[in-house]
């Protein structure tokens, strides 16, 4: 056990000193590596208890009586393993003491060293038992609570036309994996246009996925509800105003609705990287008038601009974390211009291969160069969107 190759610091809050005198005798006679402290009053061990690992504690003590002490030990000193200390009539007590958050109890007059030792050991090994399961619970729920923002950030499109295909990746950023507020969906209407949204709420952690989820649902209602895309954006925006945390929050967004010929389109952006348009001959990056970012302003109108797509085309959507990555240990960040060329190292030589599996592919690769030319993880998160017409 770790605890034989280092000494244990006990910290014994005992008023009667036959009582500590017998504790420490027993310490000493059992010959395990125990340093001792110990304190008259619960008001004393306000500082000692900071480097105790275990602590022996009296429940008649002249400021403190039965249970109030060990409350009051655990709020203090969460993380301490605590031994009680009862009289021969008060084993009851001890009971309790163990159901309100001690590791163990002892009967005075009732203990030998190796048994004394032997608890204290039990106490601290089931401290950091109950430690792990309580991180391990708190891990469990985080992990479930990430599972119903994901499903609620990454949504299942809603597609109907075999001629199209949609392939889409996700990765959270940081060391820490922690969810962040990007999302995408993909929606086709009874009038047979098609609509893909990516959007980056800025910022990570529980709010602005959360946020993003508002973001991405309000969307996919008001396209299925059939109203016109600029209505659309303005809604989106007002969500965002009614639900933001703080004042600071804000979001960049990605709109590309695609005709029923699926040869043209519509692209709208709002402080969002521009997607780009894969044919078999070429790439290029998609532009259109930029409209200030939801959260930030309040646009009178969202620029749009009709975009030629051809017979077979995919559109690549994605959010900053992807361009933003270093390139090796250099100052300099990848970019749209270093993520085209990505693009064509991935797909070969031209006519370029689209959609389906290719797509797959394609995504896959990009996320592993982009992590490697950053030498390890992005800071962001990374969205990406792949709508095809192979």
């Amino acid at each position: 056990m770790a605890a034989d190759a280092e000494q244990i610091r006990v910290l014994l809050v005992e008023d009667d000193d036959g009582d500590a005198f017998l504790v420490e005798e027993l310490l000493r006679e059992a010959g395990g590596g125990v340093e001792l402290q110990r304190v008259r009053l619960l008001a004393d061990a306000r500082k000692p208890i900071r480097e105790a690992a275990c602590v022996l504690l009296d429940l008649g003590l002249p400021d403190s009586q039965g249970l109030d002490g060990l409350r009051w030990l655990l709020r203090e000193q969460p993380d301490v393993a605590v031994v009680v200390l009862t009289g021969l009539a008060d084993e009851y007590l001890g009971e309790q003491a163990v159901k309100a958050g001690a590791q163990d109890y002892l009967v005075k007059g009732d203990v030998t060293g190796k048994l004394l030792l032997r608890v204290i050991r039990y106490a601290l090994e089931r401290r950091r038992w109950d430690d792990a399961q309580r991180q391990l619970h708190v891990a469990r729920l985080s992990a479930e609570e990430n599972a119903r923002l994901e499903r609620g950030l990454l949504p299942s499109p809603v597609l109907d036309d075999a001629r199209l295909s949609v392939s889409t990746r996700y990765r959270a950023g940081g060391q820490q994996r922690l969810l962040g507020g990007d999302f995408y969906d993909v929606v086709q209407t009874p009038d047979g246009w098609v609509h893909a949204l990516i959007g980056d709420v800025c910022g990570r952690g529980p709010a602005e996925a959360a946020l993003g989820v508002c973001l991405r649902v309000a969307w996919r209602a008001l396209v299925l509800a059939a109203r016109p895309p600029a209505d659309v954006l303005s809604a989106v925006q007002l969500v965002l105003r009614a639900e933001q945390q703080d004042e600071a929050m804000f979001a960049t967004v990605c709109m590309v609705s695609v005709a029923p010929d699926r040869s043209t389109g519509v692209l709208r952006l709002a402080g969002h990287p521009p997607p780009l348009l894969v044919t078999p001959d070429g790439i290029t990056e998609l532009t259109a008038p930029t409209s200030p970012p939801p959260g930030l302003n309040d646009p009178e109108r969202w620029a749009a601009r009709e975009v030629q797509l051809g017979d077979r085309w995919s559109l690549l959507l994605y959010t900053d974390g992807l361009i933003e990555g270093r390139i090796a240990k250099g100052p300099y960040r990848l970019g749209s211009d270093g993520l085209i060329e990505l693009v064509r190292d991935a797909l070969g030589p031209p006519p370029f291969t689209i959609g389906g599996v290719h797509d797959d592919a394609l995504l896959d690769r990009l996320i592993d160069q982009v992590r490697d030319l950053n030498s390890g993880e992005l800071d962001d998160d990374i969205a990406i969107l792949a709508l095809s017409r192979a």
